[in-house]
Protein backbone atom coordinates (compact mmCIF):
# COMPACT_ATOMS: atom_id res chain seq x y z
CA UNK A 1 0.00 0.00 0.00
CA UNK A 2 1.40 3.52 -0.83
CA UNK A 3 0.85 5.89 1.79
CA UNK A 4 1.41 9.85 1.91
CA UNK A 5 1.45 12.22 4.38
CA UNK A 6 0.09 15.87 3.37
CA UNK A 7 0.78 18.17 6.13
CA UNK A 8 -1.77 21.62 6.09
CA UNK A 9 -4.43 19.22 4.17
CA UNK A 10 -8.30 20.26 5.61
CA UNK A 11 -8.42 22.85 2.85
CA UNK A 12 -6.94 24.32 0.02
CA UNK A 13 -4.12 22.94 -2.32
CA UNK A 14 -3.12 20.62 0.43
CA UNK A 15 -7.24 18.93 0.37
CA UNK A 16 -6.73 18.91 -3.32
CA UNK A 17 -3.34 17.01 -3.18
CA UNK A 18 -5.00 14.91 -0.47
CA UNK A 19 -8.19 13.77 -2.99
CA UNK A 20 -6.00 13.59 -6.04
CA UNK A 21 -3.85 11.26 -4.17
CA UNK A 22 -6.56 9.23 -2.77
CA UNK A 23 -8.24 8.94 -5.90
CA UNK A 24 -4.59 7.72 -7.83
CA UNK A 25 -4.93 4.69 -5.39
CA UNK A 26 -2.74 6.27 -2.17
CA UNK A 27 -3.89 5.96 1.60
CA UNK A 28 -3.55 9.95 2.67
CA UNK A 29 -2.81 10.81 6.37
CA UNK A 30 -3.83 14.19 6.31
CA UNK A 31 -2.20 16.27 8.88
CA UNK A 32 -4.80 19.19 10.25
CA UNK A 33 -4.49 21.74 12.84
CA UNK A 34 -7.88 21.67 14.10
CA UNK A 35 -9.21 18.08 14.58
CA UNK A 36 -12.20 19.64 13.86
CA UNK A 37 -11.55 20.84 10.90
CA UNK A 38 -9.66 17.48 9.94
CA UNK A 39 -11.99 15.45 10.83
CA UNK A 40 -14.22 17.31 8.46
CA UNK A 41 -11.62 16.79 5.60
CA UNK A 42 -11.48 13.18 6.33
CA UNK A 43 -15.08 12.99 6.32
CA UNK A 44 -15.56 13.86 2.92
CA UNK A 45 -12.46 12.17 1.15
CA UNK A 46 -13.41 9.09 2.51
CA UNK A 47 -17.10 9.97 1.16
CA UNK A 48 -15.85 9.67 -1.79
CA UNK A 49 -14.66 6.42 -1.18
CA UNK A 50 -11.14 7.61 -1.00
CA UNK A 51 -8.65 5.96 2.18
CA UNK A 52 -7.56 8.89 4.21
CA UNK A 53 -7.42 9.31 8.13
CA UNK A 54 -6.30 12.55 10.33
CA UNK A 55 -3.69 12.99 12.39
CA UNK A 56 -3.22 16.28 14.19
CA UNK A 57 -0.73 18.39 13.70
CA UNK A 58 0.22 22.12 14.75
CA UNK A 59 3.39 23.13 12.87
CA UNK A 60 3.70 26.07 15.46
CA UNK A 61 4.06 23.31 18.23
CA UNK A 62 7.11 21.89 19.02
CA UNK A 63 5.48 18.61 20.85
CA UNK A 64 2.39 18.44 18.53
CA UNK A 65 5.09 17.97 15.62
CA UNK A 66 7.09 15.58 17.86
CA UNK A 67 3.77 13.30 18.81
CA UNK A 68 2.40 13.57 15.16
CA UNK A 69 6.18 12.19 13.82
CA UNK A 70 5.83 9.34 16.58
CA UNK A 71 2.31 8.58 15.14
CA UNK A 72 3.18 8.04 11.79
CA UNK A 73 6.36 6.18 12.65
CA UNK A 74 4.46 4.17 14.87
CA UNK A 75 0.68 3.24 12.43
CA UNK A 76 2.11 4.38 9.01
CA UNK A 77 5.72 3.10 8.72
CA UNK A 78 5.50 2.31 5.25
CA UNK A 79 5.32 5.98 4.27
CA UNK A 80 7.04 6.67 1.06
CA UNK A 81 5.82 10.39 0.80
CA UNK A 82 5.70 13.25 2.85
CA UNK A 83 4.51 16.39 1.26
CA UNK A 84 4.98 19.74 3.40
CA UNK A 85 2.25 21.56 1.97
CA UNK A 86 1.24 23.41 5.70
CA UNK A 87 2.11 27.16 5.57
CA UNK A 88 1.36 30.60 6.33
CA UNK A 89 1.48 34.03 5.06
CA UNK A 90 2.32 36.55 8.15
CA UNK A 91 1.22 39.43 7.22
CA UNK A 92 1.67 39.09 3.36
CA UNK A 93 3.99 42.54 3.87
CA UNK A 94 3.90 44.66 1.12
CA UNK A 95 7.44 45.99 1.26
CA UNK A 96 10.53 45.20 3.46
CA UNK A 97 10.16 48.47 4.87
CA UNK A 98 6.47 47.60 5.99
CA UNK A 99 7.49 44.50 7.30
CA UNK A 100 7.04 43.82 10.88
CA UNK A 101 9.74 41.26 13.25
CA UNK A 102 6.62 39.76 14.83
CA UNK A 103 4.93 38.52 10.90
CA UNK A 104 8.28 37.32 9.79
CA UNK A 105 8.82 35.60 13.07
CA UNK A 106 5.36 33.91 12.92
CA UNK A 107 6.12 32.99 8.81
CA UNK A 108 9.55 31.75 9.85
CA UNK A 109 8.12 29.36 12.65
CA UNK A 110 5.84 27.59 10.57
CA UNK A 111 7.35 27.74 6.89
CA UNK A 112 10.80 27.21 7.72
CA UNK A 113 11.01 25.98 11.67
CA UNK A 114 7.90 23.79 11.64
CA UNK A 115 8.91 21.93 8.27
CA UNK A 116 12.25 21.82 10.01
CA UNK A 117 11.21 19.97 13.06
CA UNK A 118 8.98 17.82 10.84
CA UNK A 119 11.40 16.32 8.30
CA UNK A 120 14.53 16.38 10.68
CA UNK A 121 12.10 13.64 12.78
CA UNK A 122 10.69 11.95 9.38
CA UNK A 123 14.06 11.78 7.34
CA UNK A 124 15.27 8.50 8.51
CA UNK A 125 11.50 6.73 7.58
CA UNK A 126 11.65 8.11 4.08
CA UNK A 127 15.36 7.29 3.67
CA UNK A 128 14.79 3.95 5.02
CA UNK A 129 11.86 3.44 2.90
CA UNK A 130 13.10 4.76 0.05
CA UNK A 131 10.76 8.06 -0.62
CA UNK A 132 10.10 11.56 -1.08
CA UNK A 133 10.17 14.72 0.11
CA UNK A 134 8.36 17.45 -1.35
CA UNK A 135 8.63 21.29 0.38
CA UNK A 136 5.85 23.11 -1.15
CA UNK A 137 7.26 26.93 -2.12
CA UNK A 138 6.57 29.70 -4.35
CA UNK A 139 7.62 31.70 -7.33
CA UNK A 140 8.79 34.56 -5.15
CA UNK A 141 11.01 32.02 -3.21
CA UNK A 142 13.64 32.40 -5.58
CA UNK A 143 15.88 35.18 -5.71
CA UNK A 144 16.75 34.67 -9.62
CA UNK A 145 12.67 35.27 -10.01
CA UNK A 146 12.46 38.52 -7.54
CA UNK A 147 15.20 39.90 -9.50
CA UNK A 148 13.99 39.33 -13.12
CA UNK A 149 10.03 39.92 -12.86
CA UNK A 150 9.24 43.73 -13.55
CA UNK A 151 6.30 44.23 -10.55
CA UNK A 152 7.28 41.61 -7.44
CA UNK A 153 5.38 40.40 -4.80
CA UNK A 154 7.68 42.15 -1.92
CA UNK A 155 6.27 40.13 0.61
CA UNK A 156 9.14 39.93 2.78
CA UNK A 157 7.85 38.13 5.31
CA UNK A 158 6.34 35.45 3.53
CA UNK A 159 8.75 35.06 1.15
CA UNK A 160 12.21 34.98 3.56
CA UNK A 161 10.45 32.08 5.31
CA UNK A 162 10.41 30.36 1.79
CA UNK A 163 13.80 30.83 0.66
CA UNK A 164 14.88 29.49 3.42
CA UNK A 165 12.93 26.68 3.13
CA UNK A 166 13.90 26.06 -0.16
CA UNK A 167 17.84 25.85 1.26
CA UNK A 168 16.64 23.38 3.53
CA UNK A 169 15.33 21.98 0.56
CA UNK A 170 19.12 21.64 -0.68
CA UNK A 171 20.74 20.90 2.16
CA UNK A 172 18.11 17.70 2.74
CA UNK A 173 19.09 16.57 -1.16
CA UNK A 174 23.08 16.99 -0.60
CA UNK A 175 22.46 14.50 2.82
CA UNK A 176 20.37 11.75 0.54
CA UNK A 177 22.75 12.45 -2.90
CA UNK A 178 24.01 8.54 -2.06
CA UNK A 179 20.58 7.17 -1.24
CA UNK A 180 17.37 6.34 -3.69
CA UNK A 181 15.24 8.89 -1.26
CA UNK A 182 14.71 11.75 -2.37
CA UNK A 183 13.61 15.84 -1.36
CA UNK A 184 12.83 18.43 -3.81
CA UNK A 185 10.29 21.62 -4.04
CA UNK A 186 7.46 22.58 -6.23
CA UNK A 187 6.07 25.67 -6.33
CA UNK A 188 2.41 25.33 -8.23
CA UNK A 189 2.53 28.84 -8.57
CA UNK A 190 -0.10 31.63 -7.89
CA UNK A 191 -3.05 29.93 -7.31
CA UNK A 192 -6.20 31.25 -5.01
CA UNK A 193 -6.10 29.96 -1.97
CA UNK A 194 -7.29 31.63 1.99
CA UNK A 195 -3.53 32.03 2.20
CA UNK A 196 -3.73 35.25 -0.54
CA UNK A 197 -7.43 35.45 0.04
CA UNK A 198 -8.64 33.74 -3.24
CA UNK A 199 -7.32 36.48 -4.91
CA UNK A 200 -8.62 37.21 -8.65
CA UNK A 201 -6.10 35.61 -11.39
CA UNK A 202 -5.00 32.71 -9.69
CA UNK A 203 -5.47 29.17 -10.98
CA UNK A 204 -7.69 27.02 -9.53
CA UNK A 205 -6.66 24.55 -6.14
CA UNK A 206 -7.55 21.70 -8.73
CA UNK A 207 -4.67 22.75 -10.87
CA UNK A 208 -2.13 23.58 -8.29
CA UNK A 209 -2.52 20.35 -6.65
CA UNK A 210 -2.15 18.86 -9.97
CA UNK A 211 1.32 19.90 -10.14
CA UNK A 212 2.42 18.89 -6.89
CA UNK A 213 1.13 15.46 -7.36
CA UNK A 214 2.40 14.75 -10.70
CA UNK A 215 6.07 16.01 -9.59
CA UNK A 216 5.24 12.97 -6.59
CA UNK A 217 3.69 10.53 -8.63
CA UNK A 218 6.27 10.36 -12.06
CA UNK A 219 8.61 7.76 -10.83
CA UNK A 220 11.48 10.07 -12.34
CA UNK A 221 14.02 11.06 -9.58
CA UNK A 222 14.15 15.23 -8.59
CA UNK A 223 16.44 15.02 -5.66
CA UNK A 224 17.80 18.60 -5.06
CA UNK A 225 15.50 19.97 -7.82
CA UNK A 226 13.27 23.28 -7.68
CA UNK A 227 10.44 22.79 -9.83
CA UNK A 228 7.27 24.78 -11.89
CA UNK A 229 4.96 23.55 -13.76
CA UNK A 230 7.36 23.79 -16.41
CA UNK A 231 10.05 22.06 -15.49
CA UNK A 232 13.21 22.93 -13.39
CA UNK A 233 13.20 27.00 -11.33
CA UNK A 234 16.22 28.86 -10.68
CA UNK A 235 16.70 29.39 -6.79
Amino acid sequence: MKIAFVTGANKGIGLETARQLGAAGWKVVLGSRSTERGEAAVAELTGQGLDVELVQLDMTNPDSIAQAAATIQARYADLTLLINNAGMPGAFSSSFSTTREEDLRQAFEVNFFGTFRLNQQLLPLIRQNEGTIINVSTDMASLHFMQHTEYPLNCFDYNASKTASNAMTTAMAIELRDSRAQVFAVTPGFTKTDLNHNAEGGQSKEAGAAIIVGYATDGKRHNGEFLDVNGICAW
